[in-house]
């Protein structure tokens, strides 16, 4: 079977810096009454759920879904790194399009701890040890900078020596996050920032300093997956659908190009989004809404063009003429992005979901973009995943 999927409902509670937020089961169980809500279905009516996070032991999924009732259906829990949420949003469209469910529940959330990302297991092989010798190979380590941000912040510099970025083009986006997150009352980081402030704050690697790089975040979200024919027999709302879906994994070129920004993910965000584009025959010039995995600055940049919004090497001019917000070709990240939302890893790609699902039913309040039909969604995890997904309004 090849069926329609339906986001039927979407839902999610503002997210929190780790020391304001509920434990991972509360915050799950809120999001996931808030999208079964939104469908207007009761729990009863799900047929699989898929729960996402990364940091946590197992089961945590039955633990959060739990409290909305024990129904016995399978509960599958996923960890794909930042593109957890997406992947089990992914697990979830399989589900439903190849017809062996009808209704299914995609949730992610996150309960993070203060500071910068680190392994919980030291005692065996780490899963990114390609991608860290990879980096190592390029560019060594650094024992005082974050490892993210040697990832990211690397390949921003190996970006900027290619085609002479400014730093002050970096700083724009995270000043754009902010100006975009001060209309989204589920954002972390809602003050506005300037140029100079962001430029100012502390160095962490290359070009990025603290304010060009993702808040540790707590948080949930979560979508109601469906078939066309379960939301007309239903009634519920079947506005937007799943109009293509890609999940990518590394290739050799990961590992062996010498290129940063192949390491952090390039070449995934490429195929994927190119799978999309063929599937759905449209053109990335005419989506005018995108949600994208800004972790940092520099990865904003970087895949402005691995989604093919610019050609390659176009992607500071993209910057300057205001391109990627409100007024230009395309508005990134109306939430305000990991950057300024927040990025609870697990919670990631269906807060992405979220948002782009209030895009396309108008109700995105001051951040609405107008006349939205068609949206997509890029969230990346080293180790490596990436997922593309683009919606489309149908009603």
């Amino acid at each position: 079977m090849d069926r329609t999927v339906q986001i039927a409902g979407v839902g999610m509670i503002p997210f929190a810096k780790p020391s304001a937020s509920e434990p991972y089961d509360v915050m799950a169980e809120s999001a996931a009454r808030a999208a079964l809500a939104d469908a207007g279905i009761d729990y009863h009516q799900v047929q699989q759920a898929y729960a996402g996070y990364v940091y946590g032991d197992s089961t945590c999924g039955q633990a959060a879904l739990y409290g909305l009732g024990q129904s016995g259906i399978p509960i599958v829990n996923v960890n794909n790194n930042c593109s957890t949420g997406s992947s089990a949003l992914w697990l979830a469209r399989q589900a439903v399009k190849s017809g062996v469910a009808d209704c299914v529940l995609a949730l992610g959330f996150e309960q993070m701890r203060p500071g910068a990302l680190a392994n919980v297991w030291d005692d065996r092989p780490s899963p990114l040890a390609r991608s860290a010798d990879a980096m190592t190979a390029i560019q060594g380590i650094d024992d005082h900078a974050p490892i993210a941000a040697q990832y990211f912040g690397g390949a921003g510099m190996a970006y900027a020596d290619k085609y002479g970025t400014a730093p002050e083009t970096f700083a724009k986006i995270a000043v754009k996050a902010r100006r975009h997150a001060a209309n989204n009352p589920y954002a972390v980081f809602r003050t506005p920032v300037s140029e100079e402030e962001v430029l100012a704050s502390p160095p962490i690697y290359g070009p990025l300093t603290r304010l060009q790089c993702c808040p540790p975040t707590c948080g949930a979200a979560a979508a109601v997956v469906c078939s066309e024919e379960f939301a007309r027999r239903h009634g519920l709302d079947a506005t937007v659908t799943i109009r293509a879906q890609a999940l990518t994994t590394d290739t050799s070129t990961t590992f062996d190009s010498g290129d940063m920004t192949k390491v952090v993910g390039y070449d995934m965000t490429r195929a994927a989004a190119t799978r999309v584009y063929e599937e759905s025959g449209v053109d990335p010039q005419d989506i005018p809404v995108v949600e994208l995995h800004d972790c940092f600055t520099t990865n904003e940049l970087i895949s402005y063009e691995a989604l093919g919004l610019t050609p390659e090497g176009t992607a500071e001019k993209f910057v300057l003429d205001g391109d990627n917000t409100y007024g230009g070709q395309v508005v990134t990240n109306p939430s305000g992005g990991l950057l300024s939302k927040g990025h609870p890893l697990g919670a990631t790609g269906l807060a992405q979901c979220a948002e782009l699902v209030w895009q396309l039913r108008g109700q995105a309040e001051n951040r609405q973009v107008d006349g939205a039909r068609l949206a997509l969604q890029h969230n990346l995890g080293l180790g490596g995943a990436c997922v593309v997904t683009l919606y489309e309004r149908t009603a």
